[in-house]
């Protein structure tokens, strides 16, 4: 890719803006050395990258680094067997734990719902050298500040010990100078350092009522800094012991570099690796910022942009675009006023297909398409003075000559006001001309101009189109829509008139003007209009759609609330039914007891056996309505009208005849075709044959939520239990959903949600579908013994 049409597009404005998501400086060397790529499949591999680390990013939070600094000094220094500082040996250490950490994180996401989802993220991974003994060594040697620790050694364990009780004693007798009468001694009481030796700030006037070393003076002179001598042999010692302590941690830090020297290959290709991640993460952050898309890749040098924007604009500010190439033309010319958004158009298409090229999303919508350019030429630069005409005209048409030497089949050029800057007649036949010859090369191209004869040049050239910029000229604005089919009309009578110039000096222009440009211009006029009104009647019939799907919506939402209504009263119904029975049978098992027991004594002739007496008490018992699917006719009648449909095979009972239903009458009888004859039947005098209600039961076992409803027969009995375990995190809350629908129906008022911990995702994923859920009331965590933050006890409305 030529190095000038990325400074032309500003290229380099975008890498900077990846430079903020990037935390290593493996990543940092990355985004400089990023380049767009003219082969297909690595454009293809890179766009890939992206996006399964958006995907990553979407669902986990993207990939956690930390800031890890070049180690390629430390690794030098490590093959020429050098000791480390621990400075150094942080810097290695880092990378340590961050390979641990990825690897780690890779583990659990793939484990968790990604499993098979990253195969480049993964192989990337693949390729980290895990080091846990070395890892944990190094761990257990240094700080994260560089300090060796006292678990490093026993030694300097023991030699710390000295040096603390040492200092603890050199400043208990310190401390006898700054209490008492020896404080009046001291500018300050207290106890500071010089040259790492314990020191007193004494007046100079009580210079000798404190002997000992002076080891400073104060700027003032007015102090002096000294070491009595009553800790002077403390202080010797204490030093004695900080030397061995020092030469301890040198031997250490020796014996840890050896260590790491043992794999200092490995650190290397560990840092290189966690910088390509980082690479990657930075582009799939950058996007999510954006708001960019992955575009698709097409073989067939096609341009497709929906709703494109210029990223260094932004979305909020800029005006969105379609904007294609390729596919019915190869030349798309541009046409509309100064200032109109031309030259913003076709750099936001170049500077998007270079974008594309290096791996990275683009700020359109979906569905987008972008292709592959071997090279892209651009000659953009904005009209200067009169007086520097000549230069810019010489200077654009090198910069020309240059670009159609170097062009071919596989390449995009792009022309900014082509022609201009030299007499009009000679511009446009030239930029005519120019355009013939990008065509024969075969490339794709597209360009601005304001020469009206380009406007024919577009219409009359095969694979070559017209576009414009509209004006609006009620506003006389522009309004920064690009046109595609319609070239750019004239308004310069148009805006002359609204700015109030008299009627004769009009008419007297109109009749200048060429009648062909003019029929022209009116031409353009009306397909402009036509279009706008093909707009406005799709936005009126789009939100026509939307108030249809919200009335369908509400709809919905009465039916289900009246349903709801009609189960709660047919319950009432039952079980003020149940309590008359039971009243009636208490009754009759307390007469059925007196009558017994009057028998039994032989108080009365024996009229009614117990068999009778048994007899009649199961039938005032089959009085009772169960509130089960199983034994209660009503529901069961409810439960056929919506299972029973035109076309199923049925037997009527009362025949013993096997037909099929042909429709459904208002009196709720159904019409069934029995042989050569038709006849109404009742809904309760029907049976579904074998065959249809197992062909009916396999549909609705293969839409039954996962693990939800384990049903038995035909109760329909649902489990106030749902295990989303081991399921795909956009599975499980659509197994949800349905779920709270099976719920509601079976009027349940408390279910439990098995999400499990993990890595949390899914269990956020699932409050907060709860949480702006209508059917839920409340929710909760279970308690620790049945589960805790990895089930959710929910209440239903």
């Amino acid at each position: 890719m030529n190095q000038k049409v990325l400074q032309t597009l500003e290229y380099e404005k975008v890498k900077q803006m990846l430079l903020p998501y990037v935390q290593t400086a493996q990543g940092e060397k990355m985004v400089a050395a990023l380049q767009p790529s003219s082969s297909y499949a690595e454009v293809a591999e890179w766009l890939q990258e992206t996006a399964e680390a958006t995907m990553v990013e979407r669902l986990h939070g993207g990939l956690a680094l930390p800031n890890l600094e070049d180690i390629q000094e430390q690794a030098r220094r490590l093959q020429i067997e050098a000791s480390l500082s621990g400075s150094e040996i942080v810097s290695l250490a880092k990378v340590l734990q961050a390979t641990a950490a990825v690897a780690h994180f890779f583990e659990r996401i793939e484990a968790d719902d990604l499993q098979g989802s990253l195969p480049r993220l993964q192989a990337k991974v693949d390729q980290l050298i895990l080091l846990p003994e070395l890892t944990k060594k190094v761990a257990q040697t240094i700080d994260e500040q560089g300090r060796v620790l006292d678990s490093a050694s026993s030694a300097l364990a023991s030699f710390r010990r000295q040096m603390a009780g040492k200092e603890a004693a050199i400043r208990d007798r310190l401390a006898n100078y700054t209490r008492g009468k020896s404080a009046r001694y001291l500018s300050e009481t207290i106890v500071t350092k010089r040259a790492d030796r314990y020191v007193l700030p004494v007046k100079v006037e009580y210079r000798h009522q404190v002997p000992g070393i002076v080891h400073d003076q104060s700027q003032s002179g007015q102090t002096y800094y000294i070491e009595p001598q009553a800790v002077v042999e403390l202080a010797n010692d204490l030093s004695e012991v900080r030397v061995l302590a020092l030469a301890e941690e040198d031997r250490v830090l020796a014996e840890l570099s050896v260590l790491l020297a043992e794999h200092e290959e490995d650190l290397r290709q560990n840092a290189f690796v966690l910088g390509q991640l980082d690479f990657i993460n930075a582009k799939a952050r950058l996007a999510k910022a954006q708001n960019a898309m992955a575009p698709e890749l097409s073989e067939k040098k096609e341009v497709s942009l929906v709703q494109a924007w210029h990223p260094l604009i932004g979305e909020e500010k800029a005006v969105k675009n379609d904007i294609r190439l390729g596919g019915d033309f190869e030349t798309l010319i541009i046409t509309g006023p100064n200032t109109g958004g031309k030259t913003i158009t076709i750099k936001t298409l170049g500077l998007l297909q270079l974008l594309a090229q290096s791996g990275l999303f683009i700020t359109v919508a979906r569905p987008s398409t972008v292709t592959v350019f071997e090279d892209i030429f651009a000659d953009i630069g904005d009209e200067q003075s009169i007086e520097q005409n000549l230069s810019t005209f010489s200077s654009h048409m090198e910069n020309i000559k240059g670009i159609l030497s170097q062009t071919n089949e596989n390449s995009l050029v792009i022309f900014d006001e082509l022609g201009a800057g030299t007499d009009p007649a000679e511009g446009a036949a030239l930029a005519m001309a120019i355009l013939d010859k990008t065509k024969a090369l075969g490339a794709k191209t597209i360009a601005t101009t304001h020469y009206p004869e380009l406007k024919l040049y577009g219409n009359e050239r095969s694979e070559t189109e017209n576009a414009s910029m509209v004006f609006d000229v009620a506003t006389l604005q522009p309004t920064y829509q690009l046109l595609i089919g319609v070239p750019g009309q004239s308004n310069a009578l148009a805006i002359a008139a609204r700015l109030g110039f008299s009627k004769d000096v009009l008419d007297d222009a109109k009749t200048m003007v060429n009648p062909e440009d003019q029929q022209l211009n009116d031409m353009i006029k009306d397909l402009v209009d036509q279009r706008q009104a093909v707009k406005s009647e799709r936005a009126r019939l789009s939100e026509e759609q939307k108030q249809t799907d919200r009335l369908q919506k509400t709809l919905e939402e009465k039916q289900l609330k009246i349903e709801k209504e009609q189960a709660k009263v047919m319950l009432d119904a039952k079980q003020r039914a149940n309590e008359l029975v039971k009243k009636t049978r208490d009754e009759a098992d307390q007469l059925i007891k007196s009558i017994r027991a009057e028998r039994l004594a032989g108080g009365q002739q024996k009229k009614m056996s117990e068999q009778d007496l048994q007899k009649q008490k199961q039938a005032i018992a089959a009085l009772q309505q169960s509130d089960k699917l199983e034994k209660n006719k009503v529901l069961q009648k409810a439960k056929r009208v919506k299972e029973l449909n035109a076309g199923d095979e049925v037997v009527v009972s009362s025949y013993n005849q096997q037909g099929t239903l042909v429709k459904k009458h208002k009196n709720g009888q159904w019409e069934v075709q029995m042989g050569i004859l038709k006849m109404l039947v009742d809904e309760d005098d029907l049976t579904k044959t074998e065959g249809t209600a197992q062909a009916q039961k396999e549909k609705k076992q293969r839409q039954k939520v996962k693990k939800t409803a384990a049903r038995s027969g035909n109760t329909g009995r649902v489990q106030a239990k749902l295990d989303l375990r081991g399921v795909r995190y956009e599975a499980a809350l659509h197994d949800l959903d349905r779920y709270l629908d099976s719920v509601v129906l079976a009027n349940l008022s408390s279910v439990e949600i098995i999400h499990g911990k993990g890595s949390g995702a899914l269990r956020q994923g699932v409050t907060e579908f709860l949480r702006s859920d209508r059917r839920v009331k409340e929710f909760h965590f279970a308690s620790a013994n049945a589960g805790g933050d990895g089930a959710t006890i929910v209440t239903l409305k």
